[in-house]
């Protein structure tokens, strides 16, 4: 079945101002870039020079960022640790305007 460019892009126009529940765990991921210029003696792993660490929301968050992305409201439901990671997920929520 082959759809049309103007078919989809009605379908995300008829997305636009939904409100969307999502429940489901949300947690931050963390990517870490560098260069590798051995490897361990100890271990066959990488030893990595760590030049730049990224942190992003994930799970269910990644969820709620693409359907706002996508023109819709989304509501996020789920539950998140008394821990350092607390304070660090609710601000990278504030950062994206959620």
């Amino acid at each position: 079945m082959f759809t049309s460019s103007a078919e989809i892009r009605d379908l995300f126009r008829q997305f636009e101002g939904l409100k969307v529940m999502i429940i489901g765990d949300v947690m931050i991921d963390t990517y870490l870039r560098g260069k590798v210029d051995r490897i361990s003696p100890e271990a066959p792993v990488p030893v990595v020079a760590l030049q730049k660490r990224v942190d992003m929301l994930g799970g269910s968050a990644n969820v709620a960022l693409n359907v706002k992305a996508m023109g819709a409201y989304p509501i996020l439901c789920s539950v998140i640790g008394d821990d350092a990671q607390g304070p660090e997920f609710m601000h990278l929520l504030e950062k994206e305007k959620y």
